[in-house]
């Protein structure tokens, strides 16, 4: 066979892609919208990248300009330990203690109202709570910063005996723990 010219190989092998091509080109139709969607959406989602790129960068620019936001006082949440800050050595004292809690006077009040044992739990029902079976979790939850220890650990076996359920159960462990925490530091102090 004889050297066939390097354009006349070139010119073959166009002509034989255009013939593939062209016998392609009917199921290339058929997929062209669901190749132009996919485009589409793929040149959409580099914008949003290269927007959000763009607003990151300026909120680390601004950021700089300006002092970060401090929590505020009255912010405090369930999970947060209970502290109680003793005075400072200017005589003033810091949230937490109990000369700032409104509640801590009534419940002197009531106490000194009150005889001992009046408030313990009815029989059947655990750590005071009237229609415990009935309290949702966050019913519950709202509930459990006015409970001593003694108060939770009932509630817990309580809970442990009857419904079980795993979600209390955990909720309960952990306000334990951390009232356990906050008594452990109190008298390390």
């Amino acid at each position: 066979m004889k050297h066939v010219p390097f354009p006349l190989r070139v010119a073959a092998g166009l002509a034989v892609t255009t013939a593939e091509r062209a016998r392609g080109l009917p199921k290339q139709l058929l997929e062209l919208p669901v190749t132009m969607a996919s485009q589409v959406l793929q040149v959409s989602m580099r914008v949003q990248q290269h927007v959000t790129e763009l607003a990151i960068k300026g909120d680390d620019a601004l950021s700089s300009l300006r002092r970060p936001e401090e929590t505020p006082e009255w912010a405090t949440f369930d999970e947060e330990l209970d502290e109680d800050f003793a005075d400072d050595e200017s005589g003033s004292t810091r949230p937490g203690t109990e000369q700032d809690d409104p509640w801590a006077e009534e419940e002197r009040a009531l106490a000194a109202d009150h005889a001992d044992g009046e408030f313990d739990s009815p029989e059947g029902t655990p750590a005071g709570m009237a229609g415990y079976d009935e309290l949702t979790l966050p019913q519950v939850r709202g509930r459990l910063r006015s409970l001593s220890l003694d108060q939770l650990e009932e509630l817990l076996a309580y809970e442990r005996e009857h419904a079980n359920r795993p979600s209390f159960i955990g909720m309960l462990t952990r306000r334990i723990n951390v009232v356990r925490q906050a008594e452990g530091s109190a008298e390390s102090e």
